[in-house]
């Protein structure tokens, strides 16, 4: 069993929400229903949820502003279900950060449906690895905006400088062959054209020394290939 699926139902008319809330039990998922735009601030203040179904038309704070926080916050999926059905309102929704548009009335299998496939495609972001940051010695490298800092210091690399030293810091202890280095960054096969790799690895070498020139980052393995120097 896996863990509790938590959907909040933000919706003014007591009957559209409780048959979106019979909806998401069916699914074996678990509701919560708020009926102004104030009330649903204060549960999205007290807990975290996997999906928001959100009216627009609400007393307190419109849905707009709610939907606008929440994309300010937190990437939680949110769908819309409202009664305006004009192109424009449909667009300007999913600019601000919607991620899907139902009008009412609406289709209990489509709304069943469509919940699922968000809370698929969410569950699928949130499982990718969370791993941002790669330290070595005084290197560290942010793989989110493929930065690479020496002691806080940012340096430019190029993008294959780049794949060629984050394959370093992944995994410090390995010695990667010439063939082993060109077939992962320039995915193609290695037909022993030492030249390409020898150039990209004097220049990481040459950028990382001016931050640190006593630091020997890179070891060339006679026979064998290239290590970082734990």
């Amino acid at each position: 069993m896996g863990e509790q699926i938590n959907i909040l139902v933000v919706e003014d008319d007591n009957d559209i929400n409780q048959l979106l809330c019979n909806i998401i039990r069916k699914s074996g998922y678990f509701p919560q229903s708020a009926y102004s735009g104030t009330e649903a601030m204060l549960y999205l203040k007290m807990k975290e949820w996997d999906m928001v179904l959100l009216d627009l038309m609400l007393p307190g704070m419109s849905g707009n502003e709610i939907l606008t926080k929440i994309a300010e916050q937190s990437n939680i999926p949110v769908i819309i279900i409202s009664a305006k059905v004009d192109q424009e309102t449909k667009i300007g929704m999913l600019r601000t950060g919607a991620d899907d548009y139902i009008t009412k009335p609406f289709d209990i299998e489509e709304v069943s449906a469509r919940i699922d496939s968000h809370l698929r495609r969410s569950q699928r972001i949130n499982k990718l690895p969370i791993t941002k940051r790669l330290v070595h010695k005084d290197i560290e490298v942010d793989t989110e905006a493929k930065t690479i800092f020496v002691q806080g210091k940012e340096l430019n690399f190029t993008a294959r400088e780049y794949e060629i030293l984050v394959l370093f810091m992944s995994s410090p202890k390995k010695v990667f062959t010439k063939k082993n280095l060109f077939e992962s960054v320039w995915k193609e096969a290695f037909y022993g054209d030492d030249n390409t790799i020898n150039v990209h690895i004097s220049n990481i070498r040459n950028k990382l020394s001016v931050i640190n020139p006593d630091e020997q980052y890179i070891e060339t393995v006679w026979g064998m290939g290239y290590r970082f120097k734990t």
